[in-house]
């Protein structure tokens, strides 16, 4: 039995070292449980169940989905012959200028805005709103972001409204909202007389500003108090909407937002993995459909009633 006492286990006696050991784990487990506990009564649940007053708004483009919806939209209008390859030439210079300076250039989002509208003139608004079906399931359901659509989820599941905020055609984002199970969508309004479009902008793209006061209005209208709302955007130019709210996130955001959001403790999302910022959402090939886009991105197609 000798040769089998390697097998049994050997009392030692605690050294001064073992005993340290212990104490610093014993410590560290404490430390470990009283900042959890800290963190929970610092960050109270949210979104918090039940509250009427409190809704959510979310940007669309790198923050719900996945690359520009105005992107996928347009090779949707491309597939289904719209335009033409001869049109898209100024368009690809555009949009190239925008990806590699980072910057919108007013002239040319004016340019790509007017060029957009009149591809659309003409054209019904039901025709519109049912090729926006079509080509929500072609090319946008898969590039919902599975991060960011829990987000909204649980907003929902709290009992709250949800809403997308986007430059995005009001047709297309509504699409994309009921798709989701969303409340409803504020997206640029495309001037429309007897359900044709006219060719015309109502007022200009909501963008940057102008979902900050899309958002105040509406919040407004539904009796919502701000600073029990969420708002989530990837990009730097939605800081006057994140700034209305009370819970701000930044949401796989470019790097001016990022350094915005750190400077003021705003929460951060980033569900990208392996990809910039500048690059996520570009089809890696080119050719007709990634000009399609440079196109798409200009489109504005929304009406007015009347």
């Amino acid at each position: 039995m000798a040769a089998l006492g390697w097998l049994t286990p050997r009392r030692r006696s605690a050294t001064a070292r073992s005993v340290l050991a212990g104490e610093a784990s014993a410590e560290a487990a404490r430390k470990s449980s009283q900042e959890a506990t800290e963190v929970s009564q610092a960050e109270p649940e949210f979104p918090v169940l039940g509250d009427e007053r409190a809704a959510a708004f979310f940007d669309l483009d790198n923050t719900v989905m996945q690359g520009a919806a105005l992107f996928h939209f347009g090779r949707g209008l491309y597939k289904r012959k719209f335009f033409e390859t001869r049109d898209l030439a100024k368009f690809a210079w555009q949009q190239a200028w925008f990806r590699l300076a980072g910057v919108e250039d007013p002239e040319h989002m004016q340019e790509a805005r007017d060029s957009a509208l009149s591809i659309v003139k003409g054209h019904r608004v039901a025709e519109l709103q049912s090729i926006g079906e079509e080509i929500y399931d072609e090319y946008m359901a898969e590039r919902i972001w599975p991060g960011t659509r829990a987000l909204a989820q649980a907003h929902l599941d709290a009992g709250q409204r949800v809403w997308l905020v986007t430059a995005a055609p009001v047709e297309i984002a509504t699409v994309i909202a009921r798709r989701l199970g969303l409340t409803g969508a504020l997206g640029t309004v495309a001037e429309s007389v007897d359900g044709v479009y006219t060719g015309k902008l109502v007022g200009e793209p909501l963008h940057g500003p102008a979902k900050a006061e899309a958002v105040r209005a509406l919040a407004a209208a539904e009796e919502l108090d701000l600073t029990r709302c969420a708002a989530y955007s990837d990009s730097h130019n939605d800081i006057p909407m994140l700034s209305l709210v009370g819970h701000p996130y930044a949401i796989n955001p470019d790097s001016k937002l990022r350094k915005h959001a750190r400077q003021l403790d705003w929460r951060l999302r980033d569900y990208r993995t392996g990809r910039k910022a500048a690059k996520v959402g570009i089809p890696a090939a080119a050719g007709v459909g990634a000009v399609a886009g440079g196109t798409a991105a200009a489109i504005a197609l929304h009406r007015r009633r009347r």
